[in-house]
């Protein structure tokens, strides 16, 4: 603002004289109020804004009958918006003003886009280098150089904005399905229809072929030993091959699956059996997703390469990245089932705590309970000391803990 800004002038004086930040934001403000502090700041305020005013429109007539703001740029900038904006500054509010732009022709603007033909035309001449060239044909090439930049920025962002586009999509579908897990009070259909896809695909991965003479019978035991089989399962004579199909080898083992699950739920009771499904099937989504996203950043920087071979990256993106996703999804699956079928409790842990906190109780001779006896120490223990009851665990993370 030619002259200067007496709004800002009259902010600053008011600092000066000490006026804290609200009150300076209260005097500045329209808000309605009565409180008298608040408006003999306001008064104060609009009467140095008009004596700044003052001063500043006879600083702004003499800026104006000198010609007004000039704006020397030293370079031109990739966009044209820029210079666009540096020019505006000149005739700010109508003011009179004039631009005026200076570029060497070793710029990157003019090095790679658009100076071969001008040297050609200053050789040709033998003009000095000192000597500036100011011609139409010069301010022509320059916002060609910049359109050939803007084109390829504007290509570079929507190749951005697709290959986001193909993860948002991703990110939607699984964090549904995280909500989901977290919302719903029972997810044992789901855990159960995992663990039936899980079987499924893993069998059909080792049966490929068509007779079942050829099926990878030693892949099968391998995967599910010590979760639904052993190392005597699925051994058939040519007779029972003849008549064997894969859905008489899923059928098995999902019906053993069942039985599991029914089992580990008889041990945990189906309300703990219910909060080990959904720790379990998060923790495996939560570490998998993390893994795709890095990933899928490693697969930006190389379908790049397509390109030399014809092909669009974004679509090879598309596809690898799809591929990459089911193959996450599987990874959850199978992780998710074979943690269900081998995670344990710990009684002899639970019932140590329950021991430190006194809600258990101990048997003695004939039966009888024993209520159990606090350990004592007996000399100072440090924090980093197993425990003197015997728990295994550090001193400050098991008694003193609770002593605290």
């Amino acid at each position: 603002m030619l002259g200067g800004n007496s709004e800002f002038l009259a902010k600053d004086t008011l600092r000066k004289e000490g006026l804290d930040d609200y009150m300076l934001y209260e005097a500045t403000n329209f808000g309605m109020t009565d409180d008298p502090e608040i408006l003999a700041a306001r008064k104060h305020f609009e009467e140095l804004k008009e004596e700044f005013e003052k001063d500043i429109r006879i600083e702004a007539e003499k800026v104006r009958e000198a010609g007004g703001l000039f704006i020397l740029g030293t370079e031109r900038h990739e966009s044209r918006r820029i210079d666009n904006q540096l020019r505006g500054r000149a005739g700010r509010q109508g003011d009179p003003g004039e631009s005026k732009f200076f570029l060497s022709m070793q710029d990157d603007l003019m090095r790679l886009f658009g100076a071969d033909r001008i040297i050609g035309i200053v050789d040709t001449l033998k003009l000095p280098e000192d000597q500036p060239i100011d011609a139409g044909i010069l301010s022509n090439s320059i916002e060609n150089a910049q359109m050939r930049i803007e084109g390829g920025n504007s290509e570079r962002r929507k190749n951005v904005l697709q290959y986001d586009d193909v993860m948002n999509q991703q990110r939607e579908r699984i964090y549904a399905q995280r909500r989901s897990v977290l919302n719903d009070d029972d997810i044992s259909a789901t855990i159960r229809k995992m663990m039936s896809s899980y079987i499924s695909e893993t069998v059909g991965t080792y049966t490929t072929s068509d007779v079942a003479d050829e099926w990878d019978f030693d892949g099968i035991r391998n995967e599910f030993n010590g979760l639904l089989c052993d190392a005597n399962d699925f051994r058939y004579s040519q007779a029972d091959l003849a008549t064997l199909s894969q859905e008489d080898i899923i059928s098995i083992l999902e019906e053993r699956a069942s039985k599991a699950l029914d089992k580990q739920e008889e041990i945990f009771t189906p309300e703990v059996f219910r909060e080990v499904e959904r720790a379990i099937l998060l923790r495996n989504v939560d570490s998998r997703w993390v893994d795709h996203i890095d990933a899928m950043d490693d697969l930006i920087g190389s379908v790049g390469l397509n390109a030399y071979a014809q092909r669009n990256p974004v679509t090879e993106y598309k596809i690898q990245g799809g591929a990459m996703y089911d193959e996450m999804i599987t990874e959850i699956h199978s992780g998710t089932a074979r943690m269900l079928l081998t995670v344990k409790p710990r009684p002899e842990a639970t019932e140590r705590k329950q021991i430190l906190n006194g809600s258990a109780s101990l048997k003695g001779e004939g039966g009888q309970k024993v209520k159990p006896t606090p350990v004592k120490k007996t000399e100072k223990v440090g924090p980093n000391d197993p425990c003197p009851c015997g728990s295994g665990k550090k001193y400050k993370k098991c008694c003193q803990g609770k002593e605290n």
